[in-house]
């Protein structure tokens, strides 16, 4: 595993930290999501997603469906990417950003992380 960049993005007063991993194999994305948890141990969520061999996976971790593993996971997609993990660690900043709002957050925190 090797982390390739990272990138912090804020949006009303919410953090979103995002991390690109080069991976080997799927217990990789488990070690890298478990350090991150013990590192941002006040972050409200670590989405995340990764696609490795011929596995994919993606996650919101509680944000509403649909608003952030799956625009991280399309990011990946569609640059073609394989053996990659993004995972974006979200500190709540207390004001809500709408599913609109949060969508457009994780993409743009995974397309710039991404460059």
């Amino acid at each position: 595993m090797k982390l390739i960049n990272k990138f912090t993005y804020e949006i009303k007063k919410s953090k979103f930290i995002a991390y690109y991993y080069e991976i080997e194999s799927v217990e990789e994305t488990k070690i890298i999501l478990e350090n991150l948890k013990k590192e941002h141990k006040k972050a409200r969520h670590i989405p995340y997603a990764y696609k490795c061999s011929n596995t994919a996976s993606k996650s919101d971790d509680k944000e509403p469906t649909n608003t952030a593993g799956t625009p991280i996971f399309n990011m990946i997609e569609i640059n073609n990417l394989d053996n990659v993990l993004i995972a974006v660690v979200r500190y709540f900043g207390g004001i809500k950003l709408g599913s609109g709002g949060l969508t457009r957050a994780y993409l743009n925190a995974a397309k710039e992380v991404m460059k």
